[in-house]
């Protein structure tokens, strides 16, 4: 039963890792789309092989994931923690796919582990939760807003006298630049977290000892995400690119390459798991904002807002109920 529940438990995160990249594929492209900087089909070729990519350029995100938020559950008790918060994930992330409303698939990973845990009895370590989610999911979003708001105030400034229509078809060749960093960078913060919760599996299996990440993991990780971010995310792609705000070029590059600074210096400074979702569409208000405050539709941005509060305690509600389902057949 344990090699079982390994392969269960290994399955179902790879499934997870897909769908957040179908998920959250719209977060890196979104922009690019929607001022037609690139084609969609471009566009998610090359957010997909950037997604590859990133997920090779750290693992201080994973460890956090596997050692940071959550005592580490034994036995069979354990595999079925990690299959009800990952089946509590890819709940939230496939509703929320449907709805077109651009939530965290970390923030669902994240609620669905909390819930399992505490519904199987295993501590939660909460000062890990509160320092390294709950305090950056509350500044991200405001750095993102903010630093869009400047980077295209400062943009606006330095382009004052340049011919606009110029301006806008350079900044559509910029726009790749900055497309492919955020595609980087979500590759960088999110296939870490699955590597996270396998490394979590196996070592809780006896297969591994220590915080390495196998090869194969980071692998088979970027490979599902970047597999999930080709299948692309259409819906939640219109509401990010259109009903937050029409972009122009120069504001979708001030958003993207905003929200990938972000990410870069949480990923490598901070080790903090981030939603790329948040820090994207705060800096798409943020951007759009310096048009004028009525140009961003605040009633959509609102609905949104109000999914990301909603994320975990829905995520971790269904791991919960997952998980007592699940622990009457693995005991």
């Amino acid at each position: 039963m344990d090699m079982a529940a390994l392969i269960a438990v290994v399955g179902v995160a790879f499934f997870f890792t897909y769908t957040n990249g179908f998920h959250d594929s719209a977060n890196a492209i979104a922009t690019s789309v929607s001022t037609r900087a690139l084609t969609p089909r471009a566009a998610l070729a090359m957010a997909a092989v950037m997604n590859l990519a990133g997920a090779f350029l750290g693992s201080g995100v994973a460890h956090t994931v596997s050692k940071g938020i959550i005592a580490t559950p034994v036995g069979n008790q354990g595999m079925a923690i990690l299959f009800a918060a990952l089946v509590g994930a890819i709940a939230w992330n496939l509703v929320t796919w449907y709805f077109g409303l651009p939530s965290s698939s970390s923030h669902a990973l994240f609620g669905g582990m909390v819930g399992a845990a505490l519904a199987g009895g295993v501590d939660v370590i909460w000062s890990g939760v509160i320092d390294k989610i709950v305090i950056p999911m509350i500044i991200s979003p405001v750095v993102g807003l903010v630093g869009g708001f400047l980077v295209m105030l400062a943009i606006l400034w330095i382009f004052r006298r340049a011919n606009p229509h110029k301006a806008k078809r350079n900044f559509r060749v910029a726009q790749t630049a900055s497309a492919a960093a955020m595609a980087l960078a979500h590759g960088l913060q999110d296939a870490q977290k699955t590597m996270g919760i396998v490394v979590l599996a196996l070592t809780i299996s006896g297969h591994q000892s220590g915080n390495g990440i196998p090869v194969w993991v980071k692998i088979s990780c970027a490979t599902m995400l970047s597999l999930g971010t080709y299948a692309g995310g259409w819906r939640i792609m219109r509401t990010l690119g259109r009903k937050i705000i029409e972009l122009d070029p120069p504001q979708g590059f001030a958003a993207e390459a905003t929200s990938a600074a972000v990410m870069y210096i949480t990923s490598f400074v901070f080790k903090a798991p981030i939603s790329t979702t948040h820090v994207i569409t705060a800096a798409i208000m943020g951007a759009g904002a310096t048009k004028r405050i009525r140009a961003v539709r605040w009633g959509v941005a609102k609905n949104i807002v109000l999914g990301w509060f909603i994320t975990m305690p829905a995520a971790a509600i269904v791991a919960a109920l997952m998980y007592w389902f699940v622990h009457l057949f693995w005991g």
